[in-house]
């Protein structure tokens, strides 16, 4: 593996057209000021200089002898660092300059600069040229490591050591001596390039010392913040700035390179880089300016002092919109210091997602007798209870706590579990004279926004939530919510049909970040469920991956609302495994989480699930417990709706008609309430219609349409895919599998002729539906489905233009291949594996039928 070895010049330019001058050319006059900080390449092309000469047979001389006069003309005279001769040497220079009859290269950095500097440079400019060196490029950077490595550097080494060193000629060598060129790139540079450092810090001026530690700290450093924490003038100040840039570790732009700042962070010793971070810091919050980045630098060093609590807590403040955990651990460090920071340390904790950590500290502040911050503790504790879904406990704290915001939230919490006679207690009598802050005005209309659903006007509601979610977005980020105004209004517009509304209230609130870490896996579950019910079965797969991602556990609530999702995902892709497997995860959630007002989604897709997989009577508590919510509240048609659909689909799954005319009922009572409602209701009427084997195709292609319409784009396409197997009416069949075909999101094909219909059935059924195992032929496919339309062999025979005879010897082979050993048991699973092609459907006992005319 190659290393690094003496590097290879690189000049710009300008300084190889000099040096290819001199070649050409060496007894030609030449007088020259190579003009740059420390480590910008003075030196060596001094040295390039040199050997140009002296393979020309030049002599060449390094050091300004002690008489000047007794330079020989045909000698070259060199001179580096010429800033740091006295000022009879420079003066000595100055005459040779003018004199025109030497040949001199003189080198010095732009600090100091004393007026015979100033006048050394001046004649150089006048009596030949002046070469001003700057930073490598990053051609210049590859061209160096190339050289040093005398392999071609790798694109990322090259990147990674232009951007640690800025450019630097020296900072370059001494970072490519310590890589190796064919190693991985690193995230930092190496300890050993940073050590090499400590010369040239040890040999700081104080001042200019304190100044590098003052950049370090990352924060803006105007003149007068400067002049304070230096205890000078200003003019001082400009002075040591210079200096600063003259000694290359501070660059033009007034920044320190990474591998630079680094350097000055690790090896100044730490009572002094403290000192300087600790004026700096408190000059900053004498002046109301932040003091994050600079704490950030703090934390970052490893520097942690009592004297810095202060600092640490307005950082801590700084820091809580964005980056909730950073301030829970400023907020930490200060109250260990004395600060009075629990409160806010508790509400930083529950903003990162630690409830743990938020639900002790809040606690500590409530048992508190004597602590002025108990009503911000039991906020704190209020919001981490509702997210691991004790929503009453919730509510009694935050009716505890007393403040406007409080109280509006406590209304929320009771409408939610089913204490609507709290509300007049509550809202009339909540604090006004508290600031009218946005968190506040956005809790009471979020209130309001809830209270309408119950009896008002469902569009009132969702724009009293959807206003509630617009009027937190810019503060959004740092409040601590129970449930966002965004979340709640999704519910509202997913259970009224608005999905449209829903997509965009979730997206603004994505992308304002309300209620920061806490509420963003809420928002993104709700958009994975928006695109489940649209039918969109991979990009809910993929959204609901994300969430869960990291293996971070999820609270309760976000819990249900994922293990819902799985399983619903599961069922419209009719993948069983997935939806037994998934099943244990349901019932973990629905056990940690106590039946709500709005968790009634989730429970809904677990009766639907659960009826698939024979386990509806371990949901029967949590229904019963649903359904006495919904009787105390007045049974609002907007949130009972969504579960007696749910609970239809469960009852057709079971074969239960009796439960399933119930809950038409229900449906066809609520209808007109809402979008959602009237739709539902349609559908209702004709799922029970299809399901005693009367098809109005007609009918169920308009209900399909409304279902899809209203954004349940996968039960219009299931709908219209059992209705199509059911029917008889060869067109008909057709027709509906067109419809189906199209609202699962396939074109529509051309229409079949009537032999060829059951191959097209066959299409559909892969389109609605994965297709289930042991496959049929076509000829059996089409007897199968004449056989469950309640055919008997003759018909049978008779539509296919067969014997009946045929017929019975096709039927026992569907017994053979499928494994039945009676014509119940092959009835059975003819009418799951149709369920199956389409969807989901019935299986068990049949339907009663209407009699065939």
């Amino acid at each position: 593996m190659p290393t690094a070895t003496e590097p290879q010049l690189v000049l710009d330019s300008a300084s190889r057209a000099l040096l290819d001058a001199i070649t050409a050319h060496p007894d030609a006059a030449m007088s020259v000021g190579i003009h740059a900080p420390g480590g910008y390449g003075k030196s060596a092309i001094l040295r390039e200089l040199a050997l140009s000469y002296q393979r020309a047979g030049v002599p060449v001389i390094t050091e300004l002898p002690d008489a000047p006069e007794a330079v020989d003309e045909d000698t070259v005279l060199l001179v580096d660092d010429a800033h740091l001769l006295d000022e009879d040497r420079l003066g000595e220079l100055c005459r040779l300059v003018e004199a025109r009859r030497h040949r001199l290269a003189i080198a010095y950095r732009p600090w100091p600069r004393t007026s015979t500097v100033a006048k050394l440079g001046e004649l150089l400019k006048r009596a030949g040229s002046l070469l001003m060196l700057c930073p490598f490029t990053e051609e210049q950077t590859a061209a160096a490591l190339s050289g040093a490595y005398g392999v071609a550097a790798p694109p990322p080494l090259v990147r990674f050591v232009h951007a640690q060193t800025c450019g630097v000629p020296r900072f370059v060598d001494r970072l490519a001596r310590a890589l190796r060129p064919g190693g991985s790139v690193p995230t930092e540079a190496p300890q050993a390039a940073v050590l090499q450092f400590g010369a040239d810090l040890e040999d700081l001026d104080g001042d200019v010392r304190r100044l590098l530690l003052a950049v370090a700290a990352g924060v803006k450093l105007p003149l007068h913040l400067l002049t304070a924490l230096l205890s000078v003038d200003p003019d001082a100040v400009d002075e040591i700035v210079k200096a600063a840039r003259a000694t290359g570790l501070l660059g033009p732009d007034d920044r320190l390179p990474p591998i630079v700042w680094r350097a000055v962070v690790s090896l100044t010793p730490a009572t002094q880089r403290v000192a300087v971070w600790q004026r700096l810091a408190e000059l900053q919050m004498q002046r109301g300016a932040p003091v994050l980045p600079l704490v950030r630098s703090l934390v970052g060093a490893g520097v942690a002092s009592d004297s810095l609590a202060t600092v640490f807590e307005a950082a801590g403040d700084e820091a809580l919109a964005d980056e909730p955990a950073l301030a829970a651990e400023l907020f930490a460090a200060a109250a260990a210091a004395g600060r009075p920071t629990a409160a806010r340390h508790a509400l930083a904790a529950a903003l990162a997602g630690d409830l743990d950590s938020a639900l002790r500290l809040s606690d500590r502040l409530i048992a508190a007798p004597t602590s002025p911050e108990r009503a911000d503790g039991a906020a704190v504790a209020a919001v981490s209870l509702t997210h691991r879904g004790h929503l009453a406990r919730g509510a009694e704290l935050y009716r505890w706590s007393g403040t406007a915001s409080s109280v509006a939230f406590a209304a929320i919490g009771y409408l939610g579990t089913g204490h609507p006679e709290e509300l007049d207690r509550l809202l009339p009598n909540s604090p006004s004279d508290g600031p009218p802050t946005l968190l506040a005005s956005a809790a009471l209309l979020m209130a309001r926004g809830v209270q309408e659903t119950l009896a008002g006007s469902p569009t009132a509601a969702l724009s009293a939530l959807v206003q509630a979610s617009a009027l937190l977005e810019p503060a959004g980020r740092a409040a601590l919510l129970p449930d966002s105004p965004a979340a709640l209004a999704a519910l509202v517009a997913m259970q009224s049909a608005e999905f449209d509304i829903a997509e965009r209230v979730l997206d603004r609130a994505v992308a304002a970040r309300m209620g920061g870490v806490l509420m963003a896996r809420r928002h993104r579950l709700l958009h994975a469920w928006i695109q489940m019910v649209h039918g969109q079965t991979a990009a809910a797969a993929q959204a609901l991956a994300a969430v869960t991602a990291g293996g971070a556990p999820l609270e309760s609530r976000d819990l249900l609302f994922a293990s819902a999702l799985e399983m619903g995902i599961a069922r419209r892709n009719s993948d069983v495994p997935a939806l037994q497997r998934g099943w244990s995860h349901a019932r973990e959630a629905i056990v940690r989480h106590p039946i709500d007002l709005f968790t009634l989604l989730p429970l809904g897709e677990f009766t639907i699930a659960a009826a698939r997989l024979g386990e509806l009577g371990a949901l029967l508590p949590y229904l019963r417990d649903a359904h006495l919510l919904l009787e105390r509240l007045g049974n609002p048609a907007l949130w009972a709706t969504p579960l007696q659909w749910s609970a239809l689909q469960a009852a057709i799954l079971t074969d239960q008609p009796a439960a399933a005319e119930d809950h038409v009922k229900a449906l066809v009572g609520a209808a007109g309430h809402t979008r959602y409602a009237s739709v539902v209701a349609d559908a209702a009427e004709s799922w029970v219609e299809v399901l005693r084997g009367v098809v109005d195709p007609v009918k169920v292609e308009a209900a399909a349409r409304g279902l899809h319409g209203a954004g349940l784009c996968w039960d219009g396409a299931r709908l219209a895919g059992q209705a199509a197997i059911r029917t008889s009416d060869r067109r008909a069949m057709t027709a509906l599998l067109d419809c189906a075909r199209v609202l699962s999101g396939r074109p529509a094909g051309p229409r079949a002729p009537a032999q060829s219909a059951q191959s097209a059935a066959d299409q559909v059924a892969d389109t609605v539906a994965v297709p289930s195992e042991n496959r049929l032929s076509e000829r059996e496919q089409e007897v199968a489905d004449l056989v469950l339309a309640g055919m008997t062999y003759k018909q049978i025979g008779d539509r296919l233009f067969i014997s009946a005879k045929t017929v019975e010897h096709h039927v026992a082979r569907m017994r053979q291949r499928l494994g039945c050993g009676s014509r119940s048991e092959l009835l059975a699973r003819l009418r799951a594996m149709a369920a199956e092609r389409a969807g989901g459907g019935t299986a068990g006992v049949p339907w009663p039928r209407q009699p065939t005319p």
